[in-house]
């Protein structure tokens, strides 16, 4: 069993409350758009962390994240993508990829709109923790702690850090 503390969209702010909302997660997913190294680096000093980078995000965090993760959490194959869309509305690419590596999990951030949704078609649950930073149009910042326990995904919690 491992809980997972799943972040999006910092933009270069990191909210001290986040380490306190992940203090007994296992590991940190980042969806991209971190914003700068430090960002990661006070994450990486909390917890193991695994992320991809996302549009804004320079060499710094290109050099060490990719574009895209696929991996197994427990029984769960996971992809995560910064910008992928939702179900239906997956963009091109993603959606290639959601049909090649046939995720149980697929994790995006971009929109800064927090989305669980489960996907029938591709029998797949989506995530988007929406936005923990201070830029762009989302007016509260949001994360998730969630449980990955063999192939069962529960105890989905949604927090809300306060307005942006």
């Amino acid at each position: 069993m491992k809980t997972i503390g799943l972040i999006s969209d910092t933009h270069g702010f990191l909210d001290p409350m986040i380490f306190k909302h992940f203090e007994n997660c296992d590991e940190i997913w980042h969806a991209g758009d971190f914003g700068n190294a430090s960002i990661a680096d006070s994450l990486k000093s909390s917890r193991p962390i695994r992320g991809v980078f996302g549009n804004i995000d320079g060499a710094d965090i290109r050099s060490e994240f990719p574009e895209q993760l696929v991996f197994t959490c427990e029984d769960v194959k996971v992809m995560i993508r910064h910008i992928g869309g939702s179900p239906p509305r997956y963009n091109p690419e993603t959606k290639k990829q959601l049909a090649i590596v046939k995720p149980q999990l697929f994790i995006s951030g971009h929109s800064h709109i927090l989305k669980v949704m489960y996907d029938q078609v591709i029998e797949c649950l989506h995530m988007n923790p929406g936005a923990a930073g201070k830029h762009g149009w989302h007016k509260v910042r949001t994360i998730i702690r969630f449980v990955i326990d063999g192939s069962n995904m529960r105890n989905c919690e949604v927090t809300e850090l306060g307005s942006r």
